[in-house]
Order: structure tokens, then C-alpha cells, then sequence
């Protein structure tokens, strides 16, 4: 008797998994795959557009940037940690945005940062006055792309990411300066001489792990003060039990994305 209740929960239990697996996997087909291919490269990428989507309207864009552990080749990955905050019904109402998760190859970073694996926390050596990466070179062409359409409002488009995404949140603001209104940065990390570049009064909200061990927290710190030192605007949110994976903490946080879209440029 015992083994058949046994055998009858662990069938339930594997039945609701698989409904929320597929539920899930249903929620995110919202987003569409897409690929930009510029010469003979190919960027895949997932784009979710609002509900009840014209061409006669104007929106924001959001581009998210994923961690060096979901990069790869099946245009998938990408959207495992942040897509569920912009699939909730509630943020799809009150906040009409196109989403874009472009997927950087394995071989390839947003950043142009040399990384040692081989010690705790991770030393990064960060090149940001060389050439960007491949991957963040069609990142930034794929965004001009899409942002050239006239259903683009042009004074709202913004950047976030986390770890390796935060990363190239930092980055592609320097890359890009007259282009976002407002960005999000978790667990990254970046040369703090780049802030210099980045636009008077810019609003960045910055979040940390206290115990990331494998980014040091310091990292955070130090972006936001001297982004604030250059005049910018640098919101920091650190959680003192975290680890590296502060970005649930940081989806969690309900004035996320009321505040994002609270900017534009120029604001």
C-alpha cells in the first residue's frame, strides 16, 4: 500500500512538473527568435513585443544582457534568469515595452575583459579602450537596427544585464552614451575610468551580492561612487546574504521597473 501511494505521488509530483515546465516554456515562446546577421556574422536573439502591438504607437526598448553561463548557440538560454519579469501579466500592462535577450557564443563575452577562472573570486583585466568584442559589436549594430524604426521611442531605451551582462551593461554605455536613459547593472563589474564617458546626470540603478564569490561586491561599489563622482546618478543596492546570484534579489525588487521606465533622456 505504502509503495503504491509512494509510486502515486512521485507520479503527481513529475505530472506538475512537467506542466510547469511546459507552461513555461510556453511563456517564453512569447518571445520570438530571431537572428541579426551583419557580413558573415550571425547574433542570435529572443524579442518580446507588447501586447496588442502597432506600428502606429511609439515604445521603449529594453535590451538585456544574460551571465557567461547562459551563452551558446540554441537561443534559449539567454532568457533563464529575467524574462519571467517581463512576462508577468501585470508588467506587460502597465509597462509596453520590446524586450530584446540577445545570446553571446560560448566563446565569446560582452565585455572586452580578460578573465582568470583559476582563482576566488575571479581577477578580471578589463580592455575597454580597445575594440569591442564581436559579440558586442552586433549587440550594438542589432540595437541600432531596431531602434531606427519610427515605433521606437527614441528617448526611452534602456540596458541592463547581470554578471558578464553587467559587465556589458557598463560597457556598451560607454560605447553608446547619447543612446540609453537609463540602465541596471547586477554583479558586474567594469574599469572605473569609463564613468567619465557616461552622460551627465545618468541614472543607474547598481546591485551586489556581499558575499559574491566569484565578483568581488568591491567592484559595485566602487562603479557607483565614481559614477557619481563624474556626475552621474548611481543608485546602489547591496544584499549582505547574497552570493553571486543577486539577481534574485534584484527581480525581486518592486520599484525595478517603475523606476526604469520613470526615465527618459534628457529627463
Amino acid at each position: 500500500m505504502k509503495n503504491n501511494i509512494s509510486l502515486n505521488f512521485l507520479l503527481l509530483a513529475g505530472f506538475f512538473i512537467l506542466i510547469s515546465a511546459s507552461g513555461m516554456a510556453q511563456e517564453q515562446s512569447e518571445f520570438q527568435k530571431k537572428q541579426f546577421i551583419q557580413q558573415n556574422d550571425t547574433l542570435n536573439y529572443r524579442i518580446l513585443f507588447p501586447k496588442n502591438f502597432s506600428e502606429e504607437k511609439e515604445y521603449p526598448v529594453v535590451l538585456f544582457l544574460h551571465g557567461a553561463g547562459e551563452r551558446g548557440s540554441d537561443n534559449e538560454a539567454q532568457l533563464v534568469h529575467g524574462s519571467d519579469l517581463f512576462l508577468k501579466e501585470a508588467n506587460r500592462e502597465d509597462f509596453p515595452a520590446i524586450v530584446i535577450f540577445p545570446q553571446a557564443p560560448k566563446d565569446d563575452y560582452w565585455a572586452k575583459v580578460e578573465v582568470d577562472r583559476n582563482k576566488t573570486p575571479f581577477e578580471f583585466s578589463f580592455k575597454n579602450e580597445e575594440e569591442p568584442t564581436k559579440a558586442l559589436h552586433l549587440v550594438m549594430a542589432l540595437l541600432n537596427s531596431v531602434t531606427s524604426e519610427d515605433y521606437i521611442d527614441k528617448d526611452r531605451i534602456y540596458v541592463g544585464g547581470l554578471s558578464m551582462g553587467g559587465m556589458g551593461t557598463y560597457e556598451i554605455l560607454s560605447r553608446m552614451p547619447e543612446t540609453f536613459a537609463a540602465a541596471f547593472a547586477i554583479c558586474g563589474g567594469a574599469d572605473p575610468a569609463i564613468a567619465k564617458k557616461y552622460p551627465e546626470g545618468f541614472n543607474i540603478w547598481i546591485f551586489h551580492g556581499e558575499e559574491d564569490n566569484v565578483v568581488p561586491a568591491e567592484f559595485s561599489k566602487t562603479m557607483a561612487r565614481e559614477i557619481n563622482t563624474a556626475g552621474g546618478n548611481a543608485k546602489l543596492s547591496l544584499y549582505p546574504h547574497d552570493n553571486h546570484n543577486s539577481w534574485d534579489s534584484a527581480f525581486s525588487e518592486p520599484y525595478l521597473l517603475p523606476w526604469l521606465f520613470s526615465h527618459q533622456k534628457n529627463d
